[in-house]
């Protein structure tokens, strides 16, 4: 599976009054592992951020002049997003500002949604944490992400902080090696992964059975993850596939 976590910063709130993109962050995630592509870039908007913007983000005008528009970047964007499931909190802002800037062009671009599937993190939090504050900040201290490093939003940090959540949301990343580990051949080759020995006298292992109580609890958090993951939670399918 291939996602993209995105975020944008914006002049303002409101398309309807003009608005637009002056900054774009993404950030590629493969199978649950975050590869180290990106896409970023800093946008001439051809109009003053409103200083109600400027105290989130911190982007000046003085700052953005030189940098390319919108029309410079918008296939290399289309290129990347293409085909992907675009991870975002709040979707509709991001998603709205984009297809009105492909709008702007006056090309026929298609509307995000045509192009890429699209998950709402702020959407998903609702429906796991009804009744309480569901911001980015606020999931971070929820999930024990760290983002003190984050003086105001900008568009790359804020989706880097978003795949963090975005995973722990959903299960974690999954990078265990769980009983293996890393050998190197007598020939210098790469390191490879194998199993891990034991000491003979290792006692063996005691077997505790969960409680009812822990048993409920963990089929809550699947029921909860099922739901999250639109019916897709693999441990759920492996216990009903045992049960049959």
């Amino acid at each position: 599976m291939r996602q993209i976590v995105l975020d944008t910063e914006t002049t303002g709130l409101e398309t309807s009054q003009g608005h637009r993109i002056i900054e774009i962050g993404c950030l590629e995630v493969v199978n649950r592992r975050k590869t180290g592509r990106t896409f970023h870039h800093y946008i001439q908007p051809d109009r003053e951020v409103d200083p109600g913007a400027m105290e989130v983000h911190g982007i000046t005008d003085e700052f953005l002049r030189g940098k390319p528009r919108f029309h410079d970047i918008a296939d290399e964007l289309l290129d990347f997003l293409r085909g992907a499931d675009l991870v975002i909190h709040n979707a509709p802002f991001d998603v709205g500002f984009m297809n009105y800037e492909f709008q702007l062009l006056d090309r026929g671009l298609p509307p995000v949604a045509d192009i890429c599937t699209i998950t709402d993190t702020l959407v998903m939090a609702r429906g796991m944490h009804p009744g309480q504050r569901n911001s980015l900040d606020a999931l971070c201290k929820r999930y024990d992400i760290d983002n003190g490093h984050r003086e105001l939003h900008g568009a790359l940090l804020d989706a880097e902080i978003l795949a963090d959540v975005y995973l722990a949301m959903t299960g974690g990343q999954g990078a265990l090696s769980l009983g293996s580990e890393e050998s190197e051949d007598s020939g210098g080759g790469p390191r490879v992964k194998g199993p891990r020995r034991l000491p003979a006298d290792r006692p063996s292992l005691r077997v505790v059975s969960p409680t009812t109580a822990e048993t409920e609890a963990h089929q809550a958090w699947l029921d909860r993850l099922d739901k999250a993951a639109g019916d897709t939670c693999l441990w759920r399918r492996l216990e009903q596939d045992s049960q049959s």
